[in-house]
């Protein structure tokens, strides 16, 4: 149940250990696009705690969902500062830890 969210988890940071991050889509906004991605992260990570079964997703799953899905926001922003030409930013942490909530 778990594999879809550790590949979206991988792709981040992959994509977060390049020094040119990829063009988004449109108009898209940075900080958009780290919601997007953190919603559907959210979404895969409490798949995993609910074991893949609506009777799974409880408060407690989804809780655990978000602290998983934000933690890692936090965990990739650190990442950045060791990458060339990337830095850390506290506001896409704020915006991954949004997108996860609504996500989840």
């Amino acid at each position: 149940m778990w594999g879809p969210a550790l590949t979206l988890m991988v792709l981040i940071f992959t994509v977060s250990s390049t020094s040119t991050p990829p063009a988004l889509p449109g108009n898209m906004s940075d900080v958009c696009a780290h919601a997007v991605v953190y919603g559907v992260l959210g979404v895969l990570v409490l798949r995993g705690c609910a074991d893949g079964r609506w009777r799974g997703v409880t408060g407690r799953a989804a809780a655990l969902a978000i602290l998983v899905s934000a933690l890692y926001g936090v965990s990739d922003e650190v990442h950045q500062r060791f990458v060339p030409s990337r830095n850390a930013e506290v506001r896409d942490a704020v915006a991954d830890a949004v997108g996860a909530s609504l996500g989840t």
